[in-house]
Formats: C-alpha cells, sequence, structure tokens
C-alpha cells in the first residue's frame, strides 16, 4: 500500500502540473513579462502567507496540523523585505489582492477556523513547492531582473533556516506518512489539496488577464 507522502503528491499531480504550466508563469519565466508582472505575483503570494502564517499558532496546538508547523518556513518576513523593495517603503497602502487571491486566502481562512488538517494540504503545496519548483523563479528572477543573488527582491525563495532543502522534504514526507488521520480524513486532505492547486491556479489565470502579452 502506498504512503499518504505518494498518495498526496500523485493524486495531486495533474493539477501541480497545470498550475506549473499556466500561462502566466510560463511568460514569467520564460522572460516576456515586466518585473512588475513579477512584483504583483508577489503581492498575491503576501495575501496567501498572511491567511496560513497569522494563524500559526492556533494551528501548532493541534494534534494533526501542529507538527506541521514550523517557523523556519515562515515566508511573511521575507515576503515584506521584498515587496519594500519592489514596491517601495509605502507597499502597503498600495497592496491589493485580486478576487482570485481573496478566495485562496478565504479558504486558507476557512481551514484553520474550522478544519485545521484541511491545512496540512495548503502548507504542503505552499511551501514545499517553494523549496522546489520556487528556487526556479529565484533563479529566473535574479537573471532577468537584476537583484542580488537571493537578496531583496527575491527573499521568499530564500529558507536560510533550512540548510538541507532535500533533507527536510524528506523529513516533512516522513511527517505526512505519520499524519494522525484515518483513511476517510486523509481521502478529505488529498482532495483539499487539489483544490489548493486550483485556488493557486486560479490567481496565474487572473494575472494572466492584468498581463497579457500584446498580440
Amino acid at each position: 500500500m502506498d504512503s499518504f507522502s505518494t498518495l498526496i503528491r500523485t493524486a495531486s499531480h495533474e493539477q501541480h502540473v497545470e498550475a506549473e504550466t499556466s500561462t502566466f508563469m510560463s511568460d514569467l519565466l520564460g522572460g516576456k513579462l515586466g518585473v512588475d508582472a513579477y512584483a504583483r505575483y508577489t503581492e498575491q503570494l503576501w495575501f496567501v502567507y498572511e491567511a496560513l502564517e497569522t494563524r500559526a499558532e492556533r494551528l501548532a496546538s493541534d494534534p494533526v496540523a501542529g507538527p506541521f508547523i514550523q517557523p523556519g518556513l515562515f515566508r511573511l518576513p521575507a515576503l515584506q523585505r521584498d515587496l519594500e523593495h519592489l514596491r517601495g517603503p509605502d507597499w502597503r497602502a498600495t497592496l491589493t489582492a485580486l478576487p482570485a487571491t481573496q478566495a485562496y486566502a478565504a479558504r486558507i481562512a476557512e481551514c484553520a477556523d474550522t478544519w485545521p488538517a484541511g491545512c496540512i494540504a495548503h502548507h504542503y503545496t505552499r511551501y514545499l513547492g517553494d523549496l522546489s519548483g520556487g528556487q526556479i523563479i529565484r533563479d529566473k528572477a535574479e537573471r532577468t531582473w537584476g537583484f542580488a543573488k537571493k537578496g531583496d527582491g527575491v527573499r521568499f525563495y530564500v529558507f536560510e533556516e533550512i540548510a538541507n532543502p532535500a533533507a527536510f522534504k524528506r523529513g516533512y514526507r516522513e511527517l505526512l506518512d505519520a499524519v494522525h488521520a484515518d483513511d476517510l480524513e486523509k481521502q478529505r486532505i488529498i482532495a483539499e489539496c487539489k483544490k489548493a492547486f486550483a485556488l493557486n491556479t486560479a490567481v496565474f489565470h487572473a494575472l494572466g488577464e492584468e498581463f497579457p502579452l500584446s498580440a
């Protein structure tokens, strides 16, 4: 029988690929969009992580979600530094969430408030993605827009407290395999993982509409 970490990865593979290959992300990584598109994407990330991390203290005491709450992963301080670099010291005054981002953040908040185990799905899709594919975005941003290597503008993708990402991801998969949930609850978490990827993809689609390539 496959482990839970294998089940959640394989079950969400299609949604994962759809998110990675969205038009917006393809254009961003292809160097077809300007730094303003990158900054706008970073703004949307702030709302997602604000929803996830401001509820972390509450989730830390939950017997199912608690083991996944690790301060070394937290991204809000890095996002704030990036946004100050990208948008200036008054970045909060102009910060706006797209409707798709509002829906994404609202779902995270709903899980945190009513179903903490569901936050495992959002935690998994976000942080493991940042540790993996996010590094491609960082490298592209450094080379395309001249950010200092692992400096302001790309700090979101730099996990200073995780010295060995590969080892960390192995440990994370072990946490998934040891999750305190029955089979029905695990299936619910898998379904939420698919939903998390769909919500993320919806943000990409909205950004693609805001930054269409000229014909």
